[in-house]
């Protein structure tokens, strides 16, 4: 079963961090998704530019704006696809995670079973 993992970080923390820390951090990453790869189990990752917009139904039509708004001093800011046998592999994964020791977190979203489209 495939599982979206959308890692979110607080820039106010990321941009403390000592520059030979966010090395070994950024290292560290790496390693987790080779370890993934080798695994078979890794499906895509991916860094996101933080520059998001949402597109909402407002005045009887679709309305673009910068966003996301919501209240949260955390961002999505990657995301990786898992594919796993079982909910508790995809679980230890995301603990596993080597950002989640400079706060945030990675919520782990399973993909419906079946899909709407498959390719």
């Amino acid at each position: 079963m495939k599982y979206l993992m959308l890692v979110f970080g607080n820039e106010d923390v990321w941009n403390t961090l000592a520059p030979a820390d966010l090395a070994a951090l950024i290292s560290e990453v790496d390693a987790f998704n080779d370890a993934l790869v080798e695994s078979g189990e890794l499906v895509s990752a991916e860094g996101l530019v933080p520059q998001a917009r949402s597109v909402r139904m407002a005045h009887g039509g679709p309305v673009v704006t910068d966003g996301p708004y919501l209240e949260a001093k955390e961002y999505v800011g990657s995301f990786f696809v898992v594919d796993v046998d079982v909910d508790q592999r995809a679980l230890d994964i995301a603990q596993s995670y080597p950002g989640l020791r400079y706060g945030g977190s990675v919520e782990v979203w399973p993909f419906m079973r079946g899909g709407w489209i498959q390719r």
